[in-house]
């Protein structure tokens, strides 16, 4: 029979978090990154919204503005200020995204191309809840103060 200790309870705990605090840090990052070329599409770089360049109409709500928002809050999230309000902000696009465009072409994610959408909303729902990790502005201002 083995017993542990308080203390290698608690030790193993503190390795625990830090690890949990670079992955999630490290996502944060990845995710936010690849989103953010998702908001820029929409200004029509990258292939745009047609494949051929083609953007958004300028103010056109709510493609333009929603790409505006994709792309703030990939910013906001990349470098992590602010990243639980972007967080939450870019959850609600998405969600917004999927019922609005994808959903009434059919039920489900595989049929409505909205995989996507309901996975960044998922994901991004979840940095709002456990926050940005490691390497986020927000956690070096929280230090300092």
């Amino acid at each position: 029979m083995t017993t542990t200790t308080a203390r290698e309870t608690q030790t193993t705990t503190a390795a625990k978090t830090q690890v949990t605090g670079v992955v999630t840090g490290v996502s944060r990052i990845v995710i936010s990154f690849l989103f953010g070329f998702h908001g820029l599409q929409g200004f029509g770089f990258f292939g745009g919204i047609d494949g051929q360049g083609g953007g958004v109409p300028f103010g056109s709500f709510p493609g333009w503005w929603g790409s505006v928002f994709e792309l703030a809050g990939a910013l906001l999230l990349l470098v992590g200020l602010a990243s639980r309000p972007a967080a939450i902000l870019l959850s609600g696009v998405m969600a917004y995204a999927y019922f609005t465009v994808h959903a009434p072409m059919g039920l489900l994610p595989l049929q409505n191309m909205g995989e996507p959408a309901a996975v960044y909303s998922w994901i991004f729902l979840l940095f709002a809840a456990i926050g940005p990790g490691r390497f986020a502005l927000d956690t070096l201002i929280k230090r300092r103060r």
